[in-house]
């Protein structure tokens, strides 16, 4: 496949609907083109992101009870003959009275529900958004921190099974670690800190002459997704959840390789441990 994959392409393949040989060769070409795979990453994190925040909300009880009762109190036309004859004026009348009645409590409940939408999306999204943009300047903080300090890790040592081992009785959690790192990428080693006064991993990795750090931390709400794609200070910050983890990696590199090795730690999440 020459070139880079096609925004359609993309678009298909985040969404599953490629063929069995459309799907092969774009997973050859995302493992030697780190420009798409960031590009697939960000779609997938998107359809995610939207499949959830689609799910999310739902009518309280209150509100329910509240529109039921609306439904109950609305007159509904009386049954008489000239009900079931529309064609005499009289029966007309009644039958207009009935109707407009009937489109006055639908518009209500249709108002009242726009209404109860509107402040839950805009104050989810709010707290959500204020939260993130927390998050990022958290993790960018830390990360600076790291390199201003130009101290040696807590660990240092470039095989996973000596970092990974390092943690035990110290998180409560575990996390798995990449043996095949992208080019010119290598582990120098961890420490350990924290994240919202939660203890977290912080994974030094080193990709040319940057230096990247990635928080691997547990999750604690397990309705929230932690998927984004941000920018912070000069830095670019990207992140991705699993079931028990949230992930975020941290550096000046370019964003394509930046990409490239959290797409790497994410896929070795669902394998066993090692």
């Amino acid at each position: 496949m020459n070139g880079h994959l096609s925004s359609s392409i993309l678009s298909a393949l985040a969404d599953g609907e490629l063929s069995t040989d459309q799907l092969t060769a774009a997973n050859e070409h995302l493992a030697g083109c780190p420009a798409c795979t960031s590009d697939a990453l960000g779609q997938s994190l998107l359809k995610s992101a939207t499949a959830r925040a689609g799910r999310r909300y739902e009518l309280g009880p209150q509100l329910q009870q509240q529109l039921a009762k609306l439904a109950a109190q609305t007159p509904l036309p009386a049954e008489s003959p000239s009900l079931r004859s529309p064609d005499a004026p009289a029966s007309r009348s009644v039958w207009w009275s009935g109707l407009r009645g009937w489109s006055v409590a639908a518009v209500f409940i249709l108002v009242c529900v726009s209404i109860v939408v509107l402040q839950r999306t805009t104050g989810r999204a709010g707290l959500a958004s204020a939260a993130r943009s927390a998050l990022v300047s958290e993790v960018c903080d830390q990360h600076i921190a790291m390199l201003a300090a130009s101290l040696p890790p807590q660990v240092i040592s470039t095989d996973r099974h000596t970092v990974k081992p390092w943690f035990q009785g110290k998180l409560p959690f575990s996390f798995n670690l990449p043996d095949k790192l992208p080019a010119d990428t290598t582990l120098d080693g961890a420490n350990l800190t924290y994240l919202h006064n939660q203890p977290v991993a912080q994974l030094l990795y080193s990709i040319g002459r940057h230096r990247v750090s990635v928080f691997a931390g547990e999750k604690l709400n397990p309705r929230e997704a932690n998927q984004l794609i941000a920018e912070h200070s000069g830095f670019h910050v990207i992140g991705f959840s699993t079931a028990d983890l949230e992930v975020l990696a941290v550096s000046d590199v370019d964003p394509a390789r930046l990409s490239d090795l959290a797409r790497r730690i994410a896929e070795v999440q669902s394998r066993p441990n090692p």
